[in-house]
């Protein structure tokens, strides 16, 4: 922590999280800012919106969310470090689509979602007023990753949304403010300063390359590690590279309502996160794409945000660790479930650890290439969904949100499981590097998943092998 001087005035500056580093080290790969952006709508059926009012409470969230005021600078090392100002005076525009043809004003709003916004100690967010057409009204919000990841976003849209109906409507209950951010940020940078803690994690985390070499296996049909093998003349090579072009776009299918509620009822009766079900899942469409292979390694987001104050205080936190399994073919579906569910609940408990530092030890030990790794794609699992605003803030209100894609990506597919704002079902999206992956691998791995899941759920001591043959 150092202050420097900032356009004359004196701040006090902070070094970034290993979740913030994350993000920096793969747009400094890419070289493409946007990358970062994350951009999002919320729109409620409602025509009387009174805009000057949603305007006075965006603006008293930028005041209670610390981390919508963070900037970036370099120090005079040429670190990148962070700060905050104090207010966030720049202008809340209202958009008027309401005569356009919905999917345009959409694309419209894609369109803004990628531009970049830049760390150069400019905003780090932009929130415009939108109406459109249909007497839907609301916000449509960018931001950067570094300053907020999904569950600080869901939080930012319940306490303005909240806030708004407190104040325009009868028997609303007032949002209680977040917590501090810089709080959270200095007991971050504690956990990093040679903690107990940090010796612990690192302990954990160098006993997990005690084990044999994992081995990549393929989100498709298409096997990129055979592939690479050939290319590369090595027959022995289990890395492969998990990026290609980096022109991206979002595939989204909507789980129907039946099948939705299954999952949650078979996640409730038999007390499986949800998680659990769907990394199952694609691990055993990973199984069924290498031919039945056992050891299966999907990298895993995980949120920390196990307090209350890492909960309620913003920012971006995510963690992103390789959940690796061996499953028996003779394993039933409930004792996988458990299988999965123990590595998950041991990730979690030495989440804290830096992903960055791990995959260079993970590289160095086992000697990949340079840019490849074991994990084919990334699962994030959003259990905070917009549908539980509802009860509590928007009754007898219709809603509808939207994840705008920045048009960039830095792996070949990105799986992300939230549920719906109408019925709280499940949409899966695909976010996919359009030029190297096929709108076919996607559909196949989307179609294999369900196959996998309800096979299992239809009858959880059905074993792994019996689910591969059905798949």
């Amino acid at each position: 922590m150092k202050e420097l001087s900032i356009n004359g005035a004196v701040v006090q500056t902070y070094p970034l999280t290993a979740a913030q580093r994350i993000h920096f080290y793969t747009v400094s790969a890419c070289r493409r800012e946007e990358l970062l952006n994350i951009a999002t709508g919320f729109y409620i059926e409602f025509a009387d919106v009174d805009f000057d009012t949603l305007r006075e409470c965006i603006r008293d969230g930028y005041e209670k969310f610390e981390s919508m005021r963070l900037r970036f600078t370099k120090d005079e090392d040429g670190n990148l470090v962070q700060y905050l100002v104090p207010t966030e005076d720049r202008e809340i525009k209202l958009v008027d689509f309401s005569h356009w043809r919905e999917e345009d004003a959409h694309e419209e709003m894609k369109r803004w979602s990628r531009i970049p916004l830049h760390m150069d100690g400019s905003p780090m967010s932009e929130i415009v007023m939108i109406r459109l057409p249909g007497n839907f009204n609301g916000l449509y919000m960018k931001v950067h990753h570094m300053t907020m990841d999904s569950t600080a976003i869901m939080s930012f849209y319940s306490y303005v949304l909240n806030l708004y109906c407190y104040k325009k409507f009868e028997n609303i209950e007032p949002p209680k403010p977040p917590k501090s951010y810089l709080a959270q940020l200095k007991l971050d940078l504690q956990y990093e300063d040679n903690s107990p803690a940090l010796e612990r994690d690192r302990k954990f985390w160098l006993e997990q390359l005690e084990a044999p070499e994992p081995i990549y296996t393929p989100f498709s049909p298409r096997n990129r590690l055979l592939e690479l093998r050939e290319q590369t003349g090595n027959p022995n090579l289990r890395a492969c590279y998990g990026t290609g072009d980096i022109e991206a776009d979002i595939k989204v299918y909507d789980l129907e309502d039946d099948p939705s509620k299954a999952l949650i009822s078979f996640s409730r009766e038999y007390r499986i996160p949800v998680a659990s079900i769907l990394l199952l899942g694609l691990r055993t469409c990973f199984s069924k794409f290498s031919g039945g292979e056992k050891d299966v390694s999907v990298k895993n987001a995980v949120a920390r945000r196990g307090t209350l104050l890492e909960s309620q205080s913003g920012g971006t936190r995510i963690h992103f660790w390789p959940l690796r399994t061996i499953i028996e073919p003779e394993t039933s579906f409930l004792d996988a479930l458990k299988i999965v569910q123990a590595k998950e609940n041991a990730l979690l408990r030495h989440a804290n650890y830096d992903p960055i530092r791990y995959m260079g030890e993970t590289a160095a030990h086992y000697g990949c290439p340079q840019g490849t790794g074991y994990e084919c794609t990334t699962l994030t699992y959003q259990p905070v969904s917009a549908a539980s605003l509802k009860g509590r803030q928007l009754p007898d209100m219709n809603f509808k949100s939207m994840w705008y894609s920045n048009g960039v990506a830095m792996q070949l597919i990105y799986v992300t499981v939230m549920h719906r704002p109408t019925d709280n079902g499940f949409s899966f999206h695909f976010e996919y590097e359009k030029n190297s992956v096929s709108l076919d691998e996607i559909e196949k791995l989307y179609y294999y998943l369900c196959r996998a899941i309800f096979r299992g759920i239809e009858d959880p001591n059905r074993t792994i092998g019996e689910i591969l043959d059905w798949m």
